[in-house]
């Protein structure tokens, strides 16, 4: 009975460290995967990854941001469904099929999502995701505009420094993987001197059992949580 007790022990404590060494391994890939924020002379980029601390799943969540000719940066967030090595290997080559086809020519982001929706087809046929991706004109002293299209991403969120408050619904349509014979569109807003530009997935606001309308207002009656100009924001669960 005494040795029965103690191999059930031993094992348990051969789970837990495996499972430590799971989650640490995980957490070594998820921050391998991460993009290095470029730096712009009149925008305050920042950015933060908060994967859950309860499991050992590396998930699809990403996000990016490059300078482009011209005067104008990139801002990509994105989720690929599923939360296993698979997603991240998915989210990866997204991320670096969107890169190559942003580069490749001047297009709207409506055009851009457009392209990388029927490379994904092409070649990643199985894989579903979520994609907002904008683009920032106007030089150092502005005006500054955001044209930007969503493939069934959460609309981006607009705090400005004197209060108001609004979140960017145009330009929405299908998710990546759905149907890519489907037109997407691109939309334009004017980005104010001061204002805040938050881009999140869906792990940032959602509660367990709270309705997705709620999840959306809560952030949007928070005051802007940057002093300055432009940020990039991206948290899972």
């Amino acid at each position: 009975m005494v040795a029965e007790l103690v191999r059930s022990i031993a094992l348990g404590v051969d789970n837990a460290r495996l499972h430590q060494h799971l989650q640490h391994t995980a957490e070594r890939l998820r921050r391998s995967l991460l993009p290095r924020l470029p730096h712009i002379a009149h925008l305050e980029l920042a950015a933060r990854y908060c994967p859950s601390s309860t499991n050992a799943e590396v998930g699809g969540d990403w996000f990016d941001a490059f300078a482009l000719p011209r005067s104008t940066t990139a801002l990509v967030i994105g989720d690929v469904a599923g939360h296993d090595l698979q997603a991240a290997v998915a989210m990866s080559q997204l991320r670096n099929m969107l890169r190559g086809i942003a580069i490749d020519r001047e297009e709207t982001p409506g055009e851009v999502l457009h392209r990388l929706d029927l490379a994904c087809h092409t070649l990643h046929p199985p894989t579903t995701a979520t994609c907002a991706y904008g683009l920032v004109t106007g030089g150092e002293e502005g005006p500054w505009e955001l044209r930007h299209s969503s493939a069934g991403h959460l609309p981006l969120l607009l705090p400005t420094r004197e209060g108001d408050t609004r979140y960017l619904e145009d330009g929405a349509g299908l998710p990546i993987g759905m149907d890519p014979d489907i037109p997407r569109l691109t939309a334009r807003d004017p980005l104010p001197s001061h204002s805040t530009l938050l881009l999140c997935t869906d792990g940032l606001i959602e509660r367990r059992g709270e309705p997705p309308d709620d999840s959306l207002a809560r952030p949007a009656g928070m005051p802007p949580p940057w002093p300055r100009r432009l940020s990039t924001s991206s948290a899972t669960s």
